[in-house]
């Protein structure tokens, strides 16, 4: 049996789904100092006390010992030495696609910081957009405009933390609501030192007295609009999709000067609406929604060449089992 266990020892699926305060465990194993463990950990997040694995049961090998594969039988039963996983918010496991996982702590408090930053961006920017209902003169309005610009730097800020902490399967796409998210920032600042301080303006003023500025902060508003089609399309949110054109007709209405001034009072007490709706019902949400498919996100963060390995055994694994179906 010694000699049977000397190389990698592969039992019956590609790599093995289990779940342990939400990590999830690569099924290859190795001798390692008279100890099996496990060779990777598929998951890379990191736990405080350390992953082991602990209640090793292994089955016996082929007779003849000729192969270090274990017969169709054969297990593996692993679990993780953690404090984490007693408090793990969600021991529900859901059946993901490349394995399967459970919603842990640290999966909560990025979903609720992710929450939270579109709380701050929609009461910021709903208080500012809130003011052009005010009379002039009215202490309230005075009081907000006042403020401008620090709840506008709020709101921004708000929605670069949602931004950061965002589950979209493909990155390329995070990256560019992130990359829009920048240059809106850099834009704002640009625009509040270079043209709104020298005119004796904040910028939010700035950019309401003179539509051209629309430039400038207009990339910032499209990452928002990303988001909020994100949102839309993946859980049918009339609010959320509703918001993907009521967002960018304003900034155009008013970038453009051709929209009618009672319009675009219209489509801004939309966006006022639609935006507080939008951030309240995130937290009708289950946790697990903002998460995803967390194997998913698990899998795309591994090497390449892990990733078409994993494919490749995944696949000879799906004709192994199809041909002993034939057989039976």
């Amino acid at each position: 049996m010694a000699q049977a266990l000397q190389g990698m020892m592969f039992i019956r699926a590609p790599f093995a789904r289990i779940v342990a305060a939400g990590t999830i465990l690569e099924s290859s194993v190795v001798k390692e100092n008279g100890d099996f463990r496990s060779r990777r950990v598929l998951a890379h997040r990191q736990f405080p006390g350390g992953s082991r694995l602990l209640g090793r049961t292994l089955r016996q090998p082929k007779a003849n010992g000729s192969s270090s594969r274990f017969r169709n039988s054969s297990v593996v039963r692993c679990s993780v030495n953690d404090d984490s996983a007693a408090s793990s918010s969600d021991p529900t496991v859901y059946r993901g696609m490349y394995g399967n996982w459970s919603v842990d702590s640290t999966d909560v408090r990025e979903v609720l910081l992710y929450r939270s930053g579109l709380v701050t961006s929609a009461a910021a920017f709903v208080t500012v957009a809130s003011s052009a209902f005010l009379p002039e003169g009215n202490p309230l309005k005075s009081a907000i405009q006042g403020v401008y610009d620090p709840l506008y730097a709020l709101g921004a800020g708000g929605l670069g933390l949602s931004l950061v902490l965002i589950h979209i399967y493909v990155t390329p796409i995070k990256r560019a609501l992130q990359l829009l998210w920048a240059v809106g920032v850099l834009g704002s600042v640009a625009l509040a030192v270079n043209f709104a301080a020298p005119a004796d303006q904040g910028l939010v003023q700035f950019v309401i007295d003179h539509p051209a500025g629309v430039w400038a902060v207009g990339p910032l508003f499209a990452a928002l609009t990303g988001l909020a089609f994100k949102e839309g399309l993946c859980y049918g949110k009339f609010e959320a999709a509703a918001l993907f054109f009521v967002i960018p007709s304003v900034l155009l209405g008013h970038l453009s000067g051709v929209m009618d001034e009672k319009v675009k009072l219209g489509l801004l007490a939309a966006w006022i609406g639609l935006f507080v709706v939008f951030a309240t019902r995130k937290f009708t949400q289950p946790i697990k929604d903002d998460i995803g498919d967390k194997s998913v996100f698990t899998f795309n963060a591994l090497p390449a060449a892990e990733k078409e390995r994993i494919l490749q055994e995944r696949g000879q694994i799906a004709s192994q089992v199809a041909e002993r179906s034939e057989e039976q």
